[in-house]
């Protein structure tokens, strides 16, 4: 008899969560996956936190109420930093962990993107996804790639050289289970 995967779902992230999520944010896979300017900085997450800005859904990915992950997504042309420079109105980035290295290759990472492809494509006016891994960052390439995603380009974020792979509606469209 076949297992199925545990479902994952979304929850807005709540300030409760900080803990959890400096917590990851020290975690040697998470750092690694994490640009030069990227050191564990527990007031971005307490800010974070505890604003709600229409630019960013920030979500914790759980199984049955046990929080494995984390999903942000923004609107790179309205985020605040204007960390993605000049770039076109309708479209979204989003950045997922998973939190605790034992959940790693088990799928939740995964599920975790296409629930926020639904959520992203959800606005009709959204045409595509962005995403921005470090170039080193080997194993990010193939789960993007594999998620249907295509390289675009190749840019400097600060001092962090990244490709960015996009996924356009209609390849999601495509894609996607019925």
């Amino acid at each position: 008899m076949a297992h199925d995967k545990p479902n994952v779902e979304l929850r807005a992230a709540r300030p409760s969560d900080l803990s959890l999520l400096c917590g990851w944010d020290r975690k040697p896979h998470i750092i690694s996956a994490r640009g030069a300017d990227g050191e564990p900085d527990d007031s971005y997450w307490q800010t974070a936190l505890s604003r709600q800005v229409r630019w960013r859904d920030l979500l914790i990915a759980e199984i049955a109420g046990r929080p494995i992950g984390l999903v942000q997504i923004i609107d790179p042309a309205q985020e605040e930093t204007h960390y993605w420079g000049e770039i076109e109105q309708n479209l979204r980035a989003v950045d997922v962990w998973i939190g605790e290295e034992k959940n790693i290759g088990r799928g939740y990472g995964s599920q975790m993107m296409r629930l926020a492809f639904t959520r992203c494509f959800a606005d009709p006016s959204v045409s595509s996804i962005v995403v921005d891994p470090l170039v080193r960052n080997i194993q990010a390439h193939r789960f993007y790639k594999n998620l249907g995603f295509r390289r675009v380009d190749r840019r400097m974020f600060g001092s962090d050289d990244c490709f960015v792979y996009q996924l356009d509606r209609d390849d999601w469209q495509r894609t996607k289970p019925r």
